[in-house]
C-alpha cells in the first residue's frame, strides 16, 4: 500500500472513531452559553416582569421597558431552562399564558405545529397555563412595559403563535394568601371605623 494510501486509511480510522465518539450516548452535551444569560438575567427580575419566549418572527420592540435577547434554540427547549432557572431561585413563580390561536391552527397550514404543541406540552413540566388571544397579550405586555421590564428572548422557531408568556408572580406569596390578607385588612378597617 503506498504511503499516500495509508495516511487516507488512518484519516478515515480517525475520523469514524472521532464520529463514534462524538456521538455515544454517555456524551454529555456542551453547555450552552445561553443558559448563562438566562440565569443572569432571571435574577434580576421580580415579580409583576415578564419573560416572553418568542418564535423568529416575534418583533423587536423599541419602547425602554423590554430587552430582547436572541437565542439560537427553540421555544421548548428556552422553555425548560427558564423554567428550571425559576424553581431553583424561588422568590418568583411563573403564570404561563399560551396565545389562544396556538390550539386552533392545524397541521396543513402550519407543518409541525402539532408535534411542536406536543414537545411544548413536556417542556411545560405540568404547570398550569391560561391562554388569551395574542393581541390581548401583545397589549398586555405593552401596558406592563411602560412600569415593569419586559424580557424578550427571541428564539429560532418558525411556527405562527407557538411564543410563550410568563408573568413573574411572588415565589414565596400566592394569590390566595394576598386575598386572605386584604379581607382581613378591610374587616380590621371596618372594626375600627365602627
Amino acid at each position: 500500500m503506498s504511503t499516500k494510501r495509508q495516511c487516507c486509511v488512518v484519516l478515515l480510522i480517525l475520523a469514524y472513531t472521532l464520529g463514534l465518539a462524538g456521538c455515544s450516548s454517555s456524551q454529555k452535551d456542551p453547555p450552552r452559553s445561553w443558559t448563562r444569560v438566562i440565569k443572569s438575567e432571571l435574577q434580576a427580575l421580580g415579580y409583576r416582569n415578564w419573560i416572553v419566549i418568542g418564535d423568529a418572527a416575534f418583533p423587536v420592540h423599541s419602547r425602554p421597558g423590554v430587552r430582547t435577547i436572541i437565542i439560537e434554540d427553540t421555544i421548548p427547549v428556552v422553555l425548560g431552562e427558564i423554567l428550571e432557572e425559576l424553581e431553583r431561585v424561588q422568590n418568583v413563580g411563573p403564570r404561563i399564558y399560551l396565545p389562544r390561536e396556538l390550539a386552533e391552527i392545524p397541521n396543513d397550514r402550519a407543518p409541525g405545529i402539532e408535534e411542536y404543541r406536543r414537545i411544548l406540552n413536556k417542556s411545560l413540566r405540568g404547570y398550569p397555563t391560561r391562554e388569551m388571544e395574542f393581541r390581548s397579550l401583545s397589549l398586555l405586555l405593552e401596558d406592563s412595559a411602560n412600569k415593569f421590564t419586559v424580557l424578550v428572548f427571541k428564539t429560532t422557531t418558525a411556527l405562527p403563535y407557538s411564543g410563550v408568556f410568563i408573568e413573574l408572580d411572588s415565589g414565596y406569596w400566592d394569590q390566595d394568601s394576598e386575598r386572605e390578607l386584604r379581607d382581613r385588612l378591610d374587616e380590621k378597617r371596618r372594626v375600627e371605623s365602627t
